[in-house]
């Protein structure tokens, strides 16, 4: 668990600016497997999870929806039949957002409790 493991999302406000991308390095640098994509022009966070088998991967797909709704910030997640990718970024200012990053960070905390199970 790293600081943004511990932080809380806040309200993303359609004015609020993107991370510079020192920030992104910066963050990126807190979390494990995760890499910067670019889509259409706007950067997102993504990391595929690999899970033991379907109902495995549910579950995981399940307990990062409850994480988004705690928090109020949804991803983009691919479910396959034995993982997860899970894409992160904010929708009102088309970019990354720390939250993104926090987010990111409590989703990869949500599998490693996986695998001490």
């Amino acid at each position: 668990m790293n600081e943004l493991s511990k932080a809380v999302c806040e309200a993303c406000r359609p004015d609020a600016p993107l991370l510079s991308q020192a920030e992104i390095k910066s963050h990126l640098q807190l979390l494990s497997g995760w890499e910067i994509i670019e889509e259409e022009n706007i950067q997102k966070l993504q990391r595929t999870f690999a899970t033991q088998n379907y109902s495995n991967t549910m579950t995981f797909v399940n307990e990062v929806a409850a994480l988004a709704e705690s928090e109020n910030h949804h991803p983009l997640m691919v479910v396959d039949f034995r993982q997860v990718t899970v894409l992160w970024w904010s929708h009102k200012i088309k970019g990354l957002h720390k939250n993104d990053f926090i987010m990111a960070s409590k989703t990869s905390d949500l599998m490693s409790r996986r695998d001490v199970k």
